[in-house]
Order: C-alpha cells, then sequence, then structure tokens
C-alpha cells in the first residue's frame, strides 16, 4: 500500500475513535487536503477494500481495513512513545518524526523497538 493511503487509512480510523463516524470532509480536515483529494483517495480504498460508504455518506473501515488501520496506528504509536523515551524531546516533535518513520521502517526493526519499549516500560 502506499504511504498516503495508509495515512488515510490512520485517519478514518483515529475519526472513527474520536467522533464514532467519518465523513470525507473530516478526513480532509485532519490530514490539511483538499475535498477531491479525500474523494479519489477514498475511490481508491474503496475499489481496494478497505472501506465502503454506510448511511448518509459515511466511511468505515472494512474488516480489512480495520486490520490495517490498527497496524499503522499501533506502529506511529509505538515509534511515537520509543522517539519520546529516547530523545526526550516534546510528544508533538516526536509524533511528527514518527509519521514519516512508520511507512517505510521494517517489521523486524518494529519488532526490536516493540521489545525494546516493553523492557524498558516494565514495572513504570
Amino acid at each position: 500500500m502506499y504511504e498516503s493511503g495508509e495515512d488515510y487509512l490512520e485517519a478514518i480510523l483515529r475519526l472513527q475513535e474520536e467522533n464514532g463516524f467519518v465523513r470525507s470532509v473530516d478526513v480532509a480536515h485532519k490530514l490539511n487536503v483538499s475535498r477531491p483529494s479525500v474523494s479519489r483517495a477514498m475511490g481508491i480504498l474503496e475499489k481496494e477494500g478497505y472501506i465502503e460508504f454506510v448511511l448518509g455518506n459515511t466511511i468505515k473501515l472494512t474488516e480489512t481495513g480495520l486490520e490495517k488501520a490498527k497496524d499503522i496506528y499501533g506502529r506511529h504509536k509505538l515509534l511515537t512513545q520509543f522517539l519520546h523515551m529516547i530523545t526526550g524531546l516534546s510528544e508533538e516533535q516526536c509524533e511528527e518524526n514518527a509519521c514519516r518513520v512508520e511507512h517505510d521502517i521494517d517489521v523486524d526493526v518494529v519488532n526490536g523497538i516493540q521489545t525494546w519499549v516493553e523492557k524498558n516500560t516494565a514495572g513504570a
């Protein structure tokens, strides 16, 4: 999957958790992109089976989409936590950097970071 597709899935998941529903306009605001860009991306994600449109044209993650979005968002949260722990920089700065890294990092590196974080937060 392409990087922007991952960003859209993550945004949909986060908006769904925050609001209980997701509209295209919400995604546009969350990602600071145009509504036509969202429309195009939603068409691609729907065609690939990651989302579907339901009541009132709201966006719903399919089972496959939800699984993928949770994986992406989990990586994002883990990398943010890791960067914050090792750098001591603001969570905002660490989150911005995690967002850039999360798309290109190897699974075995993520697993290694997960192990390190678990070891270093045990009993905290």
